[in-house]
């Protein structure tokens, strides 16, 4: 069936709204991904399909009303996707740019790989958020799970909640700031000082995702940088 166009009064936009309950998610991601892609569009009834809304390349605005499963928005660039609900293992994994927010809470995985771009998780997020991120910045209103910036290369993670164990083993330069507890560092993951221009791009960033936090209630953690090349007093840690 083919889309319908409806008005949104509240917002007085005119939006697209694909209905996956009578089309598929390769309909709804050819219509996303084609030339005549709708600069807003609807999907309604996600019922937790996977790798929806993925490989966008425009300004779109793509809005989801319900949860989502594996790999939602996943290598996105310039897109803003919203999910207005839970999300499956790896959502926006290795996206380049645009935003992506999630208004529930987020499995495993949420962001890895992300070369750039915004990821927001106003819940909670799961085991290995940011693994191997490579300068997404990711923006986690409650706790994530053990292993998250696992590798993390370049970027920023920000949790205002706790953090599970392992936070941060085998860091690069990926900087990682959290309000909470932490259950333990990985290896070669320390904690670092708060100094000005960290307290500014901490205000910033929270400002961006829609949190009222107060930077000066976040620790930062960052690399020891002992594990960059082998040293034999270093062998334990590896």
């Amino acid at each position: 069936m083919a889309p319908t166009v409806t008005s949104i009064v509240p917002d007085r936009e005119t939006r697209v709204i694909a209905d996956l309950a009578t089309s598929t998610v390769r309909e709804v991601n050819a219509l996303l991904a084609g030339p005549d892609a709708p600069a807003a569009l609807t999907i309604t009834n996600p019922r937790g399909a996977h790798a929806l809304a993925c490989g966008l390349d425009a300004d779109l605005d793509v809005r989801i009303t319900g949860p989502v499963g594996y790999y939602c928005a996943g290598m996105n660039q310039r897109a803003t996707v919203t999910v207005e609900g839970n999300a499956g293992v790896g959502v926006a994994e290795n996206m380049m740019s645009g935003t992506v927010r999630v208004r529930g809470t987020a499995s495993q995985s949420a962001g890895a790989t992300a070369h750039g771009g915004l990821l927001v998780v106003e819940g909670d997020a799961g085991a290995r958020c940011g693994i191997s991120m490579k300068g997404v910045d990711i923006v986690v209103g409650g706790s994530v799970g053990h292993m998250s910036a696992f590798m993390g290369q370049a970027g920023r993670l920000v949790v205002c909640g706790d953090a599970g164990e392992a936070l941060g083993d085998s860091l690069y330069e990926a900087r990682l700031y959290v309000r909470g507890t932490v259950a333990s560092l990985g290896a070669d993951c320390i904690r670092k000082p708060m100094r000005p221009e960290h307290l500014d791009e901490l205000t910033e960033l929270l400002s961006i995702a829609g949190f009222d936090y107060a930077a000066s209630e976040f620790t930062r953690y960052g690399s020891a940088r002992t594990l960059y090349n082998f040293h034999v007093d270093n062998a334990g840690a590896y």
